[in-house]
């Protein structure tokens, strides 16, 4: 799916390795290098990121808890196939948060807020046109610092635990979608934000957060093989 040398997945000595180990394999499997269906091994992970077995195995087990590992007792671990409805449930929480976060944040913006949100959108016209990682990075940073903007720690941890679906239908529609559309979306957040509006910027958040409902359909149907069969959104 992806040239994984266009990503960092090697473990540096100076940094916890735990949560390295757990972004890492994250990464792998929301790009698709870990293709759904696959079964990995907690042995030869931490094999070749010279690591102990500990931190793959709570990785592990986190990552089956985000739905993106199933863990088979005597069988071992497989890359969970896409469910189109945790994806569906997880926009459905996403919209509810973030569209009152951006109205808080057009009627509260703090200081620096509204010119930082400005430059991750300059950025995200750049990375648009040759890298996903980058864009999709990017696009997370901007929703995340209208959370900080807004003070809502709590409920940006929220968007978090649950995104995990939605990063692998977004990864995937990077390829097949123009993502002009979102950066404009983007911009029409930023609008209604500069303009102290926040009716337009919580709608504006809505419609941004509905996006996925309108190329969910095509991707799950042109990538069949990475969704799950199983679930009764897709079946006949």
């Amino acid at each position: 799916m992806t040239d994984p040398g266009e990503y960092n997945w090697s473990v540096s000595p100076d940094q916890a390795v735990g949560p390295q180990i757990h972004r890492i394999i994250r990464e792998r499997i929301v790009c698709a290098d870990l293709l759904p269906g696959v079964r990995i091994s907690e042995a030869e992970l931490a094999r070749s990121y010279d690591v102990s077995r500990q931190p793959v195995r709570e990785a592990f087990i986190k990552l089956a808890d985000e739905g993106l590992l199933e863990i088979r007792p005597q069988r071992g671990t497989y890359v969970r196939k896409i469910s189109v409805s945790s994806v569906l449930d997880a926009r459905f929480v996403r919209e509810a948060i973030e569209a009152d976060i951006a109205s808080y944040v057009a009627s509260n913006p703090a200081n620096g807020a509204i010119a930082r949100l400005r430059d991750l959108i300059t950025a995200q016209r750049t990375a648009m046109k040759n890298d996903a990682k980058s864009f999709l990075s990017l696009d997370h940073d901007f929703h995340r610092c209208l959370a900080e903007s807004a003070g809502k720690t709590y409920a940006w941890k929220i968007v978090e635990d649950v995104r995990a679906q939605l990063d692998r239908v977004r990864f995937l529609s990077y390829f097949q979608f123009s993502m002009e559309d979102i950066v404009a979306q983007h911009e029409a957040i930023l609008a209604a934000i500069e303009a102290g509006d926040a009716v337009q910027a919580g709608a504006a958040m809505r419609r941004h957060t509905r996006e996925i409902l309108l190329t969910l359909p095509d991707i799950a149907r042109s990538r069949s093989e990475l969704f799950d069969d199983a679930d009764p959104v897709l079946s006949p």
